[in-house]
């Protein structure tokens, strides 16, 4: 059972889109429904009160959300992803908020960010690092992955 869920900027904007606006509006109606913890970081906040006010309205409705900042533990975790070319310096906030989930021990961190987070290559490169740094694997998902949707519908 998902208990803690690490959710990135993009999950947000996603209730909005048109492509996955819908699997959105299920991921949030399940984590409610199951009283899922939602976790999310300064380095989330930053970026959401930068987008337009009915995705800020949207993040300020929600309830059971765990608020965790990026401390230097993170950061030395993301410049290391950095470093090691899982990704290119521009996507740094992408690491901090693959650094920000390993840490907090998520059981499951969520995105619609195909390009630098939610890609097979960047979880093999992510997981690989977190591994010799002494934390466990991430379990890195879109929305529509984590909840068993046939049930309770």
């Amino acid at each position: 059972m998902i208990r803690t869920i690490y959710i990135d900027t993009s999950v947000f904007g996603g209730y909005f889109d048109e492509e996955v606006g819908s699997d959105t509006e299920i991921f949030f109606e399940k984590i409610i429904l199951d009283n899922t913890q939602i976790v999310v970081s300064d380095v989330l906040e930053t970026e959401i009160y930068k987008a337009p006010a009915f995705i800020i309205d949207f993040f300020e409705s929600l309830k059971n959300i765990e608020r965790i900042e990026l401390s230097d533990i993170e950061r030395n975790l993301a410049e290391k992803y950095i470093s090691e070319k899982v990704v290119g310096r521009t996507s740094l906030v992408d690491c901090q908020h693959i650094a920000l989930a390993t840490v907090a021990n998520v059981d499951v961190l969520t995105s619609w960010n195909f390009k630098h987070i939610v890609n097979l290559e960047r979880i093999r490169g992510y997981n690989s690092i977190n591994l010799r740094e002494g934390y466990r694997t991430l379990e890195i998902r879109t929305p529509k992955e984590i909840f068993d949707y046939e049930r309770n519908r």
